[in-house]
């Protein structure tokens, strides 16, 4: 019989706030984080929005060594673990370490050390490029990097399947535990490639908001979107076998309770027509938590602000749920922070299970323009209240990949 699964600890480090407590209270609130790129200069640029993070200093969790010899996108990995762990209060329980695992994913790795060490190696020449140019820019580091923090010997591995990554760790390490391949496994996402390389790239791919009103660059769902947001940041679930949280009382979330996982195989950046994948994402999710379609409260929804991605997600939700669709509540995290890329999944699946607890739908904020394909229930502009249940997340990445996430609210064993 598979193991239950419950959620016992949350960190999040998002551009509406630099823990879970401010995340959500600003999430709740329509708090849009979107703003003007300080980081770097985009005077020339096309594109000069993005939601980059609000005043985290790594030196605050980090001695000055640590800071050196970690990228930007570690430092936001283990900055929410350190968040996540003693929320759960790790440090405080009797655990086994060799079943203590890590699974994170991301999408590009440490971009910033990249972009760095290839400009000293091109006006410099081989010799300057920094012995730690690997080990800070791999993408898997930053699973190493927490494993290595918290002495966890259990399975650590990397998730790369772009904007799915976060959502795909998550429901990687659920079915580990259901499996009985660890007990407790910290499990989500981390991401930092707001940089000029990326900026550019996105921008030439034109899937980018060219808007320069951040209340109305990222507008999911809005017949007027143009494409989506940049963001950064990371979040942390801590993902524990039932019986081990309440052996050692500790506090609980919510219950995973479904994964679904599916590939487009279609096109490098398109959605297949009518969100076929991920709609088949969805229904392998309900099935594997033993679930209707009605029986799911709310929808948080991949909701980039893309033309295509809106309007084929929500043909897909239309697929899986038929009529019932229309009643149902979908709201997309991404209106407030842009798009995480693969941290994105793993940032919104915290404000699935804060929705959870606190009955609460955080809306889609800046929705003006109502579109005649993206006809649903899309909580603009104000959040609400409402009886929660069961909660499906999605996310969907460049190359076809498509993942769903179901999480049940904790009304005791």
């Amino acid at each position: 019989m598979k193991r239950r699964v419950v959620i016992t600890g949350l960190g999040a480090i998002t551009p509406i706030g630099n823990n879970v407590k401010d995340f959500w209270n600003n999430a709740k609130n329509g708090v849009c984080g979107i703003d003007s790129i300080k980081s770097f200069d985009v005077e020339n640029a096309k594109v000069k929005l993005a939601a980059e993070l609000k005043n985290f200093d790594p030196r605050e969790y980090f001695d000055r060594k640590q800071v050196k010899r970690l990228d930007r996108f570690s430092h936001l990995g283990i900055a929410s673990a350190k968040e996540a762990y003693m929320d759960a209060r790790l440090h405080e329980a009797n655990i086994d370490n060799e079943r203590l695992g890590v699974i994170i994913g991301n999408g590009v790795g440490g971009i910033s050390t990249i972009v760095e060490e290839t400009s000293k190696l091109l006006n410099h020449g081989m010799h300057m490029v920094s012995p730690l140019f690997v080990p800070k820019s791999i993408p898997n580091i930053v699973a190493g990097n927490i494993a290595i923090a918290f002495n966890a010997k259990g399975l650590s591995n990397t998730i790369i399947t772009a904007c799915a990554a976060g959502t795909s760790a998550i429901g990687e390490a659920f079915r580990a535990i259901q499996y009985d391949d660890a007990d407790v496994i910290m499990a989500g996402g981390s991401e930092a490639c707001i940089t000029p390389i990326f900026l550019a790239g996105f921008t030439n791919l034109n899937v980018l908001s060219l808007k320069n009103d951040p209340k109305r660059a990222s507008i999911p769902f809005d017949k007027e979107r143009e494409g989506f947001v940049m963001g950064e940041g990371a979040a942390i679930l801590i993902l524990e076998e039932l019986y081990h949280a309440l052996n050692r009382n500790a506090k609980i979330y919510g219950e995973m309770v479904g994964y679904g996982a599916t590939s487009d195989a279609y096109h490098l950046t398109s959605p297949a027509p009518k969100g076929e994948g991920g709609a088949r994402a969805m229904n392998l999710a309900l099935k594997n938590a033993s679930v209707s379609p009605e029986d799911i409260s709310y929808v948080n929804a991949h909701g980039t602000s893309t033309p295509y991605n809106d309007q084929s997600e929500t043909e897909a939700i239309k697929t899986v749920f038929k009529e019932f669709a229309y009643d149902l509540p979908i709201s997309s995290t991404k209106s407030m922070v842009g798009h995480l890329l693969g941290s994105a999944g793993a940032v919104e699946a915290v404000a699935c299970i804060k929705s959870l607890e606190d009955n609460f739908i955080h809306p889609t904020i800046g929705y003006k323009a109502k579109d005649e394909i993206c006809d649903l229930d899309y909580v603009p502009n104000k959040g609400r209240s409402v009886n929660l249940n069961y909660v499906l997340s999605n996310s969907f990445g460049f190359g076809g990949h498509n993942a769903s996430i179901i999480f049940k609210k904790w009304e005791g064993k």
